[in-house]
């Protein structure tokens, strides 16, 4: 039985291409309380050598899990509410309600969110906005912009944590 508290959010990054934009990722879960889901295959090795190198070396701070695939992590989160970012949707991030214990699911850098996963719920697509000369925001920077508006909209974090130190 965990002894961790539920997590606030929980952060699905699937098939993640880059280790610093996880370990970037996995930081931003550690501030906000948020639970990093990582789905295999992998680009990198989470092996120690390979998570220092990363920029990971708070990892031991982080609620985290890795799963085998898909079919896994969504009857391990079953009854939650997904939302799935993918550039392609029509939805801006900030028409959503996100409510504590979402689920936000980001594709690999290089391939973003497979087609069947996007197809299955495209009310839950979301999206943020940017000029059409821009190809794709950073993984770590969309999942940091998406984490903190679900944090904003839940009026800030439990017990109003903060700890500039």
């Amino acid at each position: 039985m965990s002894t961790l508290p539920e997590p606030l959010l929980h952060v699905v990054l699937h098939q993640p291409d880059i280790p610093q934009n996880t370990g970037n990722i996995g930081r931003t879960c550690v501030a906000v309380g948020a639970k990093l889901w990582l789905v295999r295959p992998l680009g990198f090795h989470l092996d120690e050598k390979h998570l220092r190198r990363a920029g990971m070396d708070y990892w031991q701070h982080l609620d985290w899990e890795a799963v085998e695939n898909w079919r896994e992590l969504t009857e391990r989160l079953a009854g939650r509410t997904f939302w799935y970012l993918t550039k392609t949707a029509s939805r801006l991030v900030w028409e959503a309600s996100f409510t504590p214990g979402d689920v936000l699911v980001f594709g690999s850098e290089s391939r973003g969110l497979p087609a069947t996963i996007l197809a299955a719920e495209p009310s839950q697509n979301l999206k943020l906005p940017m000029h059409g000369v821009v190809r794709s925001l950073n993984l770590a920077s969309t999942a940091n912009t998406v984490v903190y508006e679900a944090v904003r909209q839940f009026g800030g974090l439990p017990g109003g944590a903060v700890d500039a130190g």
